[in-house]
């Protein structure tokens, strides 16, 4: 059983992290969790209307602001969403990856939610600040879709999918995404990519169709005794060949509204393409 009972919540400004935050509604809505609603203060949030003056500072409110902004772009939905929810603002000053692990920290977090870009903190938060959270927390990290939705889109948790690159981390992975898609009474795949079945010659590509029997009935097989090991039941998808694009294309299959993943961005197979998966499924990513 899943304890969430805290979430971190690192927000850019005005509201590029809008579509997180309303998933970050929905879950501590489900699992009763306080929010400590975070913004680390920068040069270029000052230039996006941030007070500079400590004075100021203080007795500005985060929430209120970002509710407006929303408010702005006909998200009238956000504030319902938030509404008798615990929420702690807290705005500090320096280096925003660093802010936020030693926040994670301090606060002992249970869950870090966070854009995967933005634009105060970085114009890509994947490539910079998110990239160093997921290196330097040993705290879960749910980074929103890389693709803009529409703002105030309704978020719910209806199929869950699981890569497992059947390493040491996908049990992990399954411990998280299992219990998850039953908190929601959703839908649980288990997902692995082989290595590409194709090779090229003339006139195009071929699958050498031994090589996929061989590597799909050893997949199978190793996900069957997962499936033993962790007591759970999952349909399953096996694909192969370049992993970002077939998780992509498992996600559209599946209709999956997470994707929760053993993998970070260094490290061999699945966490090698970290950055990639995060960037080409079009759905968030809890990375464990």
């Amino acid at each position: 059983m899943l304890n969430i009972k805290k979430i971190l919540l690192p927000v850019d400004f005005p509201i590029a992290s809008l579509g997180v935050i309303h998933q970050a509604a929905t879950l501590a809505r489900h699992f009763h969790s306080e929010i400590v609603m975070l913004h680390v203060v920068t040069a270029l949030s000052h230039a996006a209307g941030v007070p500079e003056d400590n004075g100021e500072l203080a007795g500005w409110d985060l929430l209120t602001e970002i509710i407006r902004e929303a408010q702005k772009q006909r998200d009238q939905s956000l504030w319902p969403e938030l509404d008798g929810l615990t929420i702690r603002r807290m705005l500090v000053r320096g280096d925003p990856a660093r802010a936020i692990v030693h926040m994670a920290e301090e606060e002992k977090a249970d869950l870090i939610m966070m854009p995967s870009h933005g634009s105060t903190f970085e114009q890509f938060l994947l490539g910079s600040v998110a990239a160093k959270v997921l290196s330097r927390t040993a705290c879960p990290v749910w980074t929103g879709t890389h693709v803009d939705g529409s703002p105030g889109q309704k978020f719910a948790v209806r199929n869950v999918l699981c890569a497992v690159d059947l390493g040491p981390r996908s049990n992990e992975a399954v411990s998280w995404a299992a219990p998850l898609a039953a908190e929601f009474g959703a839908r649980l795949t288990l997902a692995h990519v082989t290595a590409s079945v194709e090779f090229w010659g003339p006139g195009g590509s071929y699958v050498d169709q031994e090589w996929k029997k061989a590597l799909v009935d050893d997949a199978s097989q190793r996900i069957a005794k997962l499936q033993q090991d962790t007591g759970i039941k999952a349909d399953v998808f096996i694909g192969s060949g370049d992993v970002p694009k077939v998780l992509s294309q498992a996600a559209m299959q599946t209709k999956a509204d997470l994707l929760v993943t053993g993998c970070y961005p260094y490290g061999s197979h699945l966490r090698t393409h970290g950055y990639g998966i995060i960037c080409a499924v079009p759905i968030p990513v809890l990375s464990t």
